[in-house]
């Protein structure tokens, strides 16, 4: 299945606390991994029960994106990415 991609207004904002080298490997690599099967990460409960959660580490960081696949699983929007410590807390408020 092919999804659409789109981004929350503040998903670029986060990327400006992020390492430059790991910005690129974002981009190249872990959007790729869930643009090509969302439906295989972490889906988050709670009241985050609509999120999934995809984890990666760069240089010794554990890092998250949030995405919510919407419109009849065609549409993966990526809501928030950050270093591990705090990231659905800080999810919960951006939602």
């Amino acid at each position: 299945m092919i999804y659409e991609q789109k981004f929350h207004s503040k998903f670029k904002s986060d990327l400006r606390n992020i390492d430059k080298s790991v910005i690129q490997k974002i981009k190249d690599i872990h959007l790729a991994n869930i643009i090509n099967n969302p439906l295989q990460y972490e889906k988050l409960k709670g009241n985050l029960f609509d999120f999934y959660s995809y984890h990666f580490k760069e240089n010794r960081v554990d890092y998250r994106i949030a995405y919510k696949i919407i419109d009849e699983n065609t549409i993966v929007v990526y809501y928030m990415v950050a270093k591990r410590e705090n990231f659905y807390k800080n999810l919960e408020k951006r939602v």
